[in-house]
């Protein structure tokens, strides 16, 4: 049985391209509310995990829980609506403005009227720091508002779990920090779950309540725990991850 603090549960998911095996038997569980990064080197499935979770793709064997529920054909349409994602891009489309890429969400809904929907715009881009801004294009404003404007896209349907794609991919490090600190503030105050693929120690250091570490050695997890357990892992490997030592070679 589900335990009732468990949003997303991985139950020995494998996922294999032609004869390469990319992720084999990988398990872990994301608790509702909490804020969950993935982390690990080039090329150990960090982005491959991901679009599992998101189910851009399908596993080659084992199964993605939702709230108890397997994420599979039947009930595809119906976890979709509760996920929000943020990718690593922003994803916004450059032709329109801030408020037409967030309508594109919500006039997928048919309860809600245009004055329901300029209510809600106004509303998720106020909550990421962006009020006033919604009739600005992406070209006009900074990559950090744009992974801003994206994040409130992700939150327009106020879905139960986020997913952010390398986040402060492309940021300078005080607008990484910036963003890094929206992050918390919204994972605090709206109690969203939120999970973060991302590479960047700092942001690890500043967001994460918990982690996993993945490897390709091993084609799956070799360290989970909080960011303490991290830095003082006996393996040496996730040691020096976390303590930022470079390998000897």
């Amino acid at each position: 049985m589900n335990d009732k603090s468990t949003i997303i549960n991985v139950k020995n998911l494998s996922v294999r391209y032609d004869n390469r095996t990319i992720l084999d038997n990988v398990n872990f569980s994301v608790n509702k509310g909490e804020i969950f990064v993935i982390v690990g080197g080039s090329g150990c499935g960090k982005s491959t995990l991901l679009r599992q979770l998101i189910g851009l793709e399908e596993p080659f064997s084992g199964d993605i829980e939702i709230d108890g529920k397997i994420f599979g054909y039947e009930n595809r349409a119906e976890i979709l609506k509760r996920f929000g994602v943020l990718f690593q891009s922003g994803g916004l489309f450059n032709s329109m403005t801030l408020e037409e890429n967030i309508a594109l969400v919500l006039q997928k809904n048919p309860n809600l009227d245009t004055k329901a929907i300029e209510s809600i715009i106004e509303l998720k881009l106020s909550a990421v720091g962006l009020g006033g801004f919604q009739k600005y294009y992406p070209a006009e404003i900074s990559g950090g508002m744009k992974k801003r404007a994206g994040i409130a896209r992700a939150m327009a349907l106020d879905p139960d779990i986020l997913f952010f794609d390398e986040p402060s991919s492309g940021l300078d490090p005080l607008t990484s920090a910036e963003l890094d600190n929206l992050i918390v503030e919204l994972n605090k105050n709206i109690g969203t779950t939120m999970v973060i693929v991302t590479h960047d120690l700092a942001s690890i250091l500043s967001i994460s309540q918990r982690i996993v570490m993945l490897d390709k050695s091993v084609k799956g997890i070799v360290a989970e725990g909080n960011i303490e357990q991290m830095k003082y892992h006996s393996d040496k490997k996730v040691y020096n991850f976390f303590n930022r030592i470079a390998e000897e070679y």
